[in-house]
């Protein structure tokens, strides 16, 4: 069964905006998360790009095409020997004088300087930070299912790329943490309601609905455990106090007090031994008063058992 963040990552690669601006917003963060720049002849640039995801490989590849007609790529497929492991998909641009343009296009190239600090120019506009969240979920995003806990994150093992994405999701008002694990730098949210909005900006539609839909059925479960768990501790009260009422009436039986008691009080007593597994509501039902009545009865009784036994220790 594929994990709910490649079912994501399938439905988000097979869309495609329209606007050229966010094109290249989404393939820029696709290939800051999965690409590492080459160098070739005559001061050409190109570079490699890494996915276990076929979809997502694909969708680099229709980006790139989109950028310019005469890129060189070449496509690879690395089968994993060992079980359960994805297979690996290499992307290469060709260093050539079309790739030099498209990295100086994307920001990655900066008057044929290596660019690794800031996206910012690329992002002045909505719609291409949103695209370019896109793509950094396609690249390094990972999402657990609604069902476990709620949790998203982007992974990249470029500080200054996680800072990006960090400060980009800050300004957009989303609740975002950072944070280093191993060797990689996250970036990450662990509200539900904020991750169905980045979803929702990603236009992840049908991960949406069912994020939705399992978050709302782990709400019921939560609600009807915490009904189970309230009613059981109730429950658990209930036996406690009959067990401390029974003991006080049993302690007033053995000392020979129970007849000389009042009416109300010889009623109570007796109708709790003869229903020691009744709540107080149940009880004053059997006995026909209200239950603050049978409770003043039974503080009563306990006060007298309470004599009784500062007595016994005198």
């Amino acid at each position: 069964m594929p994990s709910f963040a490649s079912e994501v990552k399938n439905e988000l690669a097979h869309l495609m905006y329209e606007q050229p601006c966010d094109q290249t917003a989404e393939l820029a963060a696709l290939l800051r998360m999965g690409a590492t720049v080459s160098f070739g002849r005559q001061h050409t640039f190109g570079l490699t790009f890494i996915s276990k995801n076929a979809a997502v490989a694909r969708k680099t590849l229709q980006l790139l095409k989109l950028q310019s007609a005469g890129l060189h790529t070449e496509v690879t497929v690395s089968r994993s020997r060992q079980l359960n492991k994805l297979s690996s998909y290499q992307l290469r641009l060709v260093p050539s004088p079309q790739g030099t343009a498209l990295l100086e296009k994307l920001g990655f190239l900066h008057e044929s300087t290596l660019n690794v600090e800031s996206d910012w120019p690329i992002l002045r506009k909505a719609c291409c930070r949103a695209a370019y969240l896109r793509g950094a979920f396609l690249g390094g995003g990972s999402v657990n299912r609604p069902e476990a806990s709620y949790h998203l994150e982007f992974s990249t093992g470029n500080y200054a790329f996680g800072q990006l994405l960090y400060q980009l999701l800050k300004r957009m008002a989303f609740p975002v943490g950072f944070t280093d694990r191993k060797d990689s730098y996250i970036v990450y949210l662990k509200e539900g309601d904020a991750i169905v909005e980045l979803l929702g900006m990603l236009e992840a539609d049908k991960a949406v609905e069912a994020f939705e839909l399992a978050r709302n059925m782990k709400e019921v479960r939560e609600q009807v455990n915490r009904l189970v768990n309230c009613e059981t501790a109730n429950l658990q009260k209930a036996v406690d106090a009959a067990g401390r009422q029974l003991a006080d009436i049993r302690l007033l039986q053995a000392a020979g007090q129970l007849d000389g008691l009042s009416i109300g009080l010889r009623e109570a007593a007796e109708g709790r031994m003869a229903q020691p597994e009744a709540s107080l509501q149940e009880l004053a039902a059997v006995l026909h008063i209200s239950k603050p009545g049978l409770n003043h009865r039974m503080r009563k009784l306990h006060a007298l058992a309470e004599q009784l036994r500062a007595q016994n220790q005198v």
